[in-house]
């Protein structure tokens, strides 16, 4: 399989500019041979591209694309802090957090959309554990986040 870099282009996808922290914290944490990333809500240039509730306000195939945009930023972030998306060894874990309205049941239909972004930039390396978790709110009213822990 082609390197991270190669399967990005041959996708027609360039890694969006690391959004910069609106609190106390930062985008990724280095211990040893992994990085521990913060969450991502789906940003598009310097704005947020899916707001309100599953199940509600959005679709499954719409929170399914908001955590594909996650997953993008996710990736975008581990690559900055690795050095390189091609530093990036192994997609170890994924949690993809879902609004969703009372009653909606499937986070992780919506969750696909960032595990399958993984797996088409990484291959067999991209393949991850995953929790898929229904929330009330996520931060700015977004439908998606999505926090990933990578090897290098």
């Amino acid at each position: 399989m082609s390197k991270p870099s190669e399967r990005l282009a041959e996708l027609g996808l360039t890694l969006p500019p690391v959004a910069k922290p609106v609190g106390a914290y930062v985008p990724a944490v280095r211990h040893q041979n992994t990085l521990l990333l913060s969450g991502q809500i789906p940003m598009e240039s310097g704005k947020l591209a899916f707001t309100g509730r599953v199940g509600d306000e959005r679709t499954v195939d719409e929170a399914r694309q908001a955590a594909r945009i996650c997953a993008l930023n996710a990736i975008a972030v581990g690559a900055e802090a690795a050095g390189g998306i091609d530093n990036i060894t192994r997609v170890l874990k994924v949690v993809v957090y879902v609004a969703a309205a009372p009653g909606f049941v499937e986070p992780h239909l919506a969750a696909n959309g960032a595990s399958e972004l993984l797996v088409e930039i990484f291959g067999e390396a991209g393949k991850h554990a995953r929790a898929a978790v229904g929330v009330a709110e996520l931060p700015l009213g977004a439908t998606a986040e999505v926090d990933v822990t990578f090897a290098t």
